[in-house]
């Protein structure tokens, strides 16, 4: 049995139809899974934190080595050392450690699947847009705003380039010098390679815009 294809039209950095490309329905109409999806991308944000909180408890703290006061007869509590916990400047009871690894490991083909998911939603909301290239002649951002404002058309997209959160995660075939740096500075819009797409960052931005879909997609297919 053939696998179903849809098909979607493909732009050009003008806003005018460059063609059209036959999407594998694998990667772009998977089922909504939202409970792999919320375990990949908890994953993905637990292994970006750097570990670095640290605190002391009593045995490390700098000082209380001489009991506060004596045992008995001054009709104070107890105490054996000003560094107790219930001190202030004491130490800490059960807080962060440097220690502690918050490291998860995700599979190939769970990160893969989660992307796919997150990827068919993005299309079928509408919140997917494929253009032919986003090359650069030179490095200028009013001429990258041009091509930001051309694509919001054709797109219906309620994004501006003058955002304040990027809203438009845009996918780039290979590394362009001129094409990164055109682009960098437009708030509303982010670069990524597409062979670093994930469904973290997908998700974490409201459009997607691909660049060359024909190879892109073909390296997407074979993730899964």
């Amino acid at each position: 049995m053939l696998e179903a294809k849809i098909s979607k039209k493909i732009y050009d950095k003008n806003g005018a139809e460059a063609g059209s490309i036959e999407l594998p329905s694998k990667v772009f109409a998977a089922k909504w899974r939202s409970d792999l999806v919320h375990q990949v991308v908890q994953s993905m944000r637990s292994n970006k934190r750097a570990g670095t909180a640290d605190t002391k408890d009593r045995g490390e703290v700098r000082g209380g080595g001489r009991k506060p006061w004596k045992q008995k007869g001054t009709g104070q509590a107890r105490h054996g050392s000003s560094r107790s916990p219930i001190w202030v400047g004491g130490g800490v009871t059960h807080g962060p450690l440097a220690e502690k690894n918050y490291k998860r490991k995700i599979s190939k083909n769970m990160r893969a699947q989660a992307l796919f998911s997150v990827l068919s939603k993005k299309l079928k909301d509408g919140e997917i847009l494929f253009v032919d290239t986003l090359a650069m002649p030179s490095i200028k951002t009013k001429d990258a705003v041009k091509v930001t404002q051309n694509l919001a058309k054709v797109s219906n997209w309620k994004t501006t380039p003058t955002g304040k959160k990027a809203r438009v995660l845009t996918a780039i075939w290979g590394r362009d010098e001129k094409t990164e740096k055109s682009f960098r500075n437009i708030p509303a819009l982010e670069i990524v390679f597409l062979k670093n797409l994930n469904p973290f960052d997908v998700l974490n931005h409201k459009y997607l815009v691909i660049e060359n879909p024909v190879e892109s997609v073909k390296f997407l297919e074979s993730r899964g």
